[in-house]
């Protein structure tokens, strides 16, 4: 009778993950699906613009010469994003793993205030500040083409908000840890640095990754900052502009072209830190 009850139960459960593999294919194809057409018509020469078919009749690497061509501004755009997103890492990462080590290894008063108030507010989408912000950036003059410095500011400033996941991952490390090496005559600064950060590289790996990706890929605000200057604008910016009406007959292609390279640096990324990637969002998902 336990065998057949076994045996039932093994069915179900091989049931049950044929079931899960067959939706997990479906949703990869249909995710995948715009990526390898995006890629497909990256190769396309015989058009520039859109076309009803998926598989190019000429094949052609012309779409990826004109973006590194003197008459684009693809590179010009592609540096901005770059720039903007090394300085968004660096900096965001380092006010985030600050305040994560405070609330998670100090204990003062108003702490559970700070953190309620930063749970909060950061409820509220962020694009309801846009108009106070970009009213402000222009003020101060980094709109347009001074876009970039304008754009890092706003993506750092409310960095150490961002504590959660961080603070969950530090909060799993014993404190006996800190303790045994104030009792060896380590400093905060010392502890910080030579024991708890070598143990901390999976969610540090995973704040530099989001870090990263959030400036690489923003739109609306970038745009909205840019107003349209080709020095100040950012690739997703740049690259929706030859989506126009006006535009897009002539850069399709191109704007394929431009996504598959902006998509490479991410890819790459995730490929070689996956490991450590989810390591930091499980481990900082374990406390709170």
């Amino acid at each position: 009778m336990q065998e057949k009850h076994s045996m039932g139960m093994a069915a179900k459960r091989r049931i049950a993950n044929t079931f899960a593999y067959i939706m997990l294919g479906i949703i990869s194809i249909v995710w995948i699906l715009p990526f390898v057409f995006l890629v497909f018509q990256s190769f396309r020469v015989e058009s520039t613009g859109v076309v009803g078919y998926v598989f190019p009749h000429k094949w052609g690497l012309a779409n990826y010469v004109f973006l590194f061509s003197a008459e684009c501004n693809f590179l010009q755009w592609y540096f901005n994003t770059f720039i903007i997103a090394l300085f968004v890492c660096v900096l965001q990462t380092a006010m985030q793993f600050m305040m994560s080590y405070t609330l998670s290894r100090f204990r003062f008063k108003l702490r559970k205030p700070l953190m309620n108030i930063m749970l909060v507010l950061g409820m509220f989408p962020g694009f309801l500040t846009m108009i106070v912000l970009y009213q402000v950036l222009k003020t101060v003059g980094l709109t347009g083409d001074n876009a970039v410095p304008g754009l890092i500011i706003v993506y750092v400033a409310s960095s150490g908000m961002g504590y959660y996941v961080s603070k969950g991952f530090l909060d799993t490390l014993p404190k006996s840890l800190d303790e045994a090496a104030t009792v060896d005559g380590a400093t905060k600064l010392q502890i910080f640095f030579k024991v708890i950060l070598p143990l901390c590289k999976p969610i540090l790996i995973y704040t530099i990754l989001t870090s990263f990706m959030g400036p690489w890929g923003d739109f609306i605000f970038a745009a909205c900052i840019a107003l349209g200057s080709q020095t100040g604008m950012n690739v997703a910016a740049g690259l929706n502009s030859w989506l126009q009406p006006a535009n897009i007959s002539a850069n399709f292609t191109h704007f394929c072209a431009g996504g598959v390279i902006v998509a490479i640096p991410v890819m790459v990324l995730f490929m070689f830190l996956q490991k450590y990637y989810v390591e930091g969002v499980t481990g900082g998902a374990v406390k709170g």
